[in-house]
């Protein structure tokens, strides 16, 4: 099986989590020789560096996928949803972080760390053409503190409440929190463009659109944390419930996090199994001021947990927060290891 000199395709280069990507094939060392940047056209001939050398973005269209062996997707639904079956025709691996695929039962829904097991079936020319989906930012780091703990306590519950910062809704978004920013602190108005209100000094309990039906007053984004968790963990009935916020901070997304085990969690056992789960990081010593913040998981690679406690209202209850830069294990590096194992 080709293990170097790989021929791969950012499509979505240009935006915040494609740009992620190119930082972390470059410092992790992703053994490709040739690099495709698609973005839109208004991005055409834009450079990029990736790997010590220059790359220059170009547009879709039929054919671009020659050759490609793997393809990495970070653009809108309907980006993938014309073109992931393109790349995967021209005989490309392709890892999809849109939305698009995510519960199509056919489609495994993979963080490695947790459910890799479904990459196996790939670690041969089989992975020519196929599809790997990667879950929503907010999941993966839940998930990723949830795994080890069901499989020693027995997961029953969840309920999760999110405090997600704006890059999570583009670069635009960051660039409006810094105006809106500066101009209330000039005692200017903030003027809402990319998001739904005023984000500066700002909460909005909503992203993405409200539901109707069965799931009437929950949002999108608080739906998908549902249902992906519950496939990642191949726990169906799982009940997960979700409060989805934007707060002004520019990156990495926080977590509250209430669980219910079918035996009662030791708080030292917790901390142990926690600490021994490949890619989160122990910040737990809350009386020195030691805890997850944002300020520390920016820019790394590991979910950081900590304020881990009893549930004063259960006995087989666990409070805890987590906190992950929703670009780098939220997107961008969670698909590159998803290659990577692949190619391991």
């Amino acid at each position: 099986m080709k293990k170097s000199g790989l021929k791969i395709a950012i499509v979505g280069a240009t935006g915040a989590v494609g740009r992620e990507m190119i930082e972390v094939l470059t410092t992790r060392k992703f053994p490709f020789t040739d690099l495709k940047c698609f973005a839109s056209s208004v991005s055409v001939g834009t450079e990029l560096e990736c790997g010590g050398k220059t790359w220059s973005c170009e547009v879709l269209k039929l054919g671009c996928f020659a050759g490609v062996d793997f393809a990495f997707f970070d653009a809108s639904d309907e980006i993938s949803r014309e073109w992931v079956n393109e790349a995967r025709l021209a005989g490309a691996c392709v890892i999809d972080n849109s939305g698009t695929y995510r519960m199509d039962p056919k489609v495994a829904l993979v963080v490695p760390e947790v459910n890799g097991y479904h990459l196996e079936s790939l670690k041969s020319n089989a992975r020519s053409g196929s599809l790997i989906a990667g879950p929503n930012c907010t999941t993966i780091q839940l998930v990723m503190t949830l795994k080890p703990l069901h499989d020693v306590y027995g997961l029953e519950r969840v309920i999760v409440s999110t405090y997600q910062a704006v890059s999570g809704a583009g670069s635009a978004a960051v660039e409006e929190l810094k105006t809106q920013t500066a101009d209330l602190l000039a005692g200017k108005k903030a003027n809402p463009v990319h998001l739904k209100h005023p984000i500066a000094f700002n909460c909005i309990p909503q992203i993405g659109s409200f539901l109707t039906g069965e799931d009437d007053g929950i949002t999108s984004e608080e739906k998908k944390v549902i249902l992906e968790t519950r496939k990642i963990l191949d726990l169906p009935a799982l009940r997960v419930a979700c409060t989805a916020v934007r707060v002004p901070t520019a990156a990495a997304h926080a977590e509250s996090v209430l669980c219910e085990f079918q035996r009662a969690p030791e708080l030292e056992e917790v901390r142990k199994i926690l600490s021994a789960f490949p890619g989160v990081e122990v910040r737990d010593v809350p009386k020195d001021g030691i805890y997850p913040m944002n300020i520390h998981s920016a820019g790394k690679d590991s979910v950081s947990v900590g304020r881990i406690r009893k549930d004063p209202t259960s006995p087989n209850g666990l409070q805890f927060w987590v906190v992950s830069d929703n670009l780098r294990k939220g997107a961008a590096l969670n698909a590159i290891q998803i290659a990577e194992a692949i190619l391991r």
